[in-house]
Protein backbone atom coordinates (compact mmCIF):
# COMPACT_ATOMS: atom_id res chain seq x y z
CA UNK A 1 0.00 0.00 0.00
CA UNK A 2 0.92 3.32 -0.52
CA UNK A 3 0.33 6.38 1.46
CA UNK A 4 -0.58 10.47 -0.28
CA UNK A 5 -0.87 13.18 2.05
CA UNK A 6 -0.76 16.16 0.58
CA UNK A 7 0.11 19.59 2.47
CA UNK A 8 0.18 23.79 1.49
CA UNK A 9 -3.33 24.94 0.68
CA UNK A 10 -4.63 27.66 1.48
CA UNK A 11 -6.62 30.75 1.30
CA UNK A 12 -4.92 33.19 -0.91
CA UNK A 13 -6.03 36.14 -3.02
CA UNK A 14 -5.66 36.43 -6.89
CA UNK A 15 -2.68 36.96 -8.35
CA UNK A 16 -0.31 35.28 -5.04
CA UNK A 17 1.61 32.29 -5.18
CA UNK A 18 0.77 28.83 -3.18
CA UNK A 19 2.96 25.51 -3.08
CA UNK A 20 1.41 22.03 -2.65
CA UNK A 21 3.54 19.42 -1.17
CA UNK A 22 3.00 15.42 -1.44
CA UNK A 23 4.50 12.96 0.30
CA UNK A 24 4.67 9.51 -0.18
CA UNK A 25 5.02 6.53 2.19
CA UNK A 26 4.23 2.97 2.23
CA UNK A 27 5.87 -0.07 0.32
CA UNK A 28 8.95 0.68 -1.59
CA UNK A 29 8.31 3.38 -3.80
CA UNK A 30 8.80 3.36 -7.76
CA UNK A 31 5.95 4.93 -9.59
CA UNK A 32 5.45 5.48 -13.13
CA UNK A 33 4.43 9.29 -12.97
CA UNK A 34 3.01 11.16 -9.88
CA UNK A 35 0.57 14.22 -10.41
CA UNK A 36 -2.31 16.73 -9.30
CA UNK A 37 -5.67 16.68 -10.24
CA UNK A 38 -8.24 19.55 -8.63
CA UNK A 39 -11.86 19.26 -8.12
CA UNK A 40 -14.23 22.29 -7.94
CA UNK A 41 -17.50 22.96 -6.42
CA UNK A 42 -19.97 21.32 -8.98
CA UNK A 43 -17.23 20.13 -11.55
CA UNK A 44 -15.20 17.05 -12.67
CA UNK A 45 -12.02 16.19 -11.17
CA UNK A 46 -9.18 17.56 -14.18
CA UNK A 47 -6.05 16.96 -14.68
CA UNK A 48 -3.70 20.02 -13.87
CA UNK A 49 0.07 18.33 -13.99
CA UNK A 50 2.03 15.16 -13.79
CA UNK A 51 5.93 13.85 -13.83
CA UNK A 52 7.43 11.32 -14.79
CA UNK A 53 9.12 9.54 -11.71
CA UNK A 54 12.67 8.33 -13.26
CA UNK A 55 12.97 11.01 -16.23
CA UNK A 56 11.36 13.99 -14.49
CA UNK A 57 8.99 14.50 -17.85
CA UNK A 58 6.49 17.44 -16.94
CA UNK A 59 2.68 17.55 -18.13
CA UNK A 60 0.03 20.14 -17.77
CA UNK A 61 -3.15 21.15 -18.23
CA UNK A 62 -3.85 23.96 -21.01
CA UNK A 63 -5.49 25.83 -18.13
CA UNK A 64 -2.08 25.87 -16.09
CA UNK A 65 0.63 26.02 -18.40
CA UNK A 66 2.89 28.93 -17.92
CA UNK A 67 1.60 29.18 -14.17
CA UNK A 68 1.89 25.68 -12.40
CA UNK A 69 5.67 24.34 -12.27
CA UNK A 70 5.96 20.39 -10.61
CA UNK A 71 9.23 18.78 -9.30
CA UNK A 72 9.52 16.02 -7.35
CA UNK A 73 12.47 14.46 -5.18
CA UNK A 74 13.07 10.80 -5.45
CA UNK A 75 15.09 10.85 -2.45
CA UNK A 76 12.37 11.93 -0.74
CA UNK A 77 9.16 10.67 -2.24
CA UNK A 78 7.75 13.77 -2.92
CA UNK A 79 6.08 15.68 -5.42
CA UNK A 80 5.69 19.53 -5.20
CA UNK A 81 3.47 22.26 -7.50
CA UNK A 82 4.23 25.69 -7.29
CA UNK A 83 0.96 27.86 -8.09
CA UNK A 84 1.61 31.27 -9.46
CA UNK A 85 -0.33 33.82 -11.16
CA UNK A 86 -3.34 32.30 -9.51
CA UNK A 87 -6.97 32.97 -10.62
CA UNK A 88 -10.34 32.75 -8.76
CA UNK A 89 -11.41 29.67 -11.40
CA UNK A 90 -8.00 27.90 -9.39
CA UNK A 91 -10.45 27.32 -6.44
CA UNK A 92 -10.91 23.75 -5.87
CA UNK A 93 -9.24 21.19 -3.74
CA UNK A 94 -6.24 19.24 -5.11
CA UNK A 95 -5.56 16.01 -4.88
CA UNK A 96 -2.09 14.27 -4.91
CA UNK A 97 -1.71 10.92 -7.53
CA UNK A 98 0.53 8.12 -8.23
CA UNK A 99 0.51 5.54 -10.85
CA UNK A 100 2.21 2.54 -9.95
CA UNK A 101 0.76 -0.14 -12.08
CA UNK A 102 1.14 2.41 -15.63
CA UNK A 103 -0.97 1.06 -18.63
CA UNK A 104 0.29 0.46 -22.14
CA UNK A 105 0.81 3.76 -23.52
CA UNK A 106 0.69 5.58 -20.01
CA UNK A 107 2.57 8.84 -20.83
CA UNK A 108 -0.77 9.17 -23.39
CA UNK A 109 -2.63 8.82 -20.50
CA UNK A 110 -1.48 10.97 -17.79
CA UNK A 111 -4.45 13.23 -18.05
CA UNK A 112 -6.99 10.65 -17.36
CA UNK A 113 -8.22 9.83 -13.67
CA UNK A 114 -8.32 5.97 -14.35
CA UNK A 115 -4.20 5.98 -15.48
CA UNK A 116 -3.79 6.13 -11.59
CA UNK A 117 -3.92 3.55 -8.19
CA UNK A 118 -3.41 6.00 -5.52
CA UNK A 119 -4.94 9.04 -4.55
CA UNK A 120 -4.33 11.68 -1.44
CA UNK A 121 -6.93 13.20 0.45
CA UNK A 122 -7.35 16.28 -1.04
CA UNK A 123 -6.32 19.83 0.10
CA UNK A 124 -8.31 22.73 -0.23
CA UNK A 125 -7.38 25.91 -2.47
CA UNK A 126 -9.11 29.05 -2.09
CA UNK A 127 -8.61 32.31 -4.28
CA UNK A 128 -10.44 35.23 -3.57
CA UNK A 129 -10.89 38.21 -6.18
Amino acid sequence: QVQLVESGGGLVQAGDSLTLSCAASGRTFGPFAMGWFRQAPGKEREFVSAITWSSGNRYYADSVKGRFIISRDTARNTVTLQLNSLKPEDTAVYYCVADTRPSYGAVMRLSVVGEYDYWGQGTQVTVSS
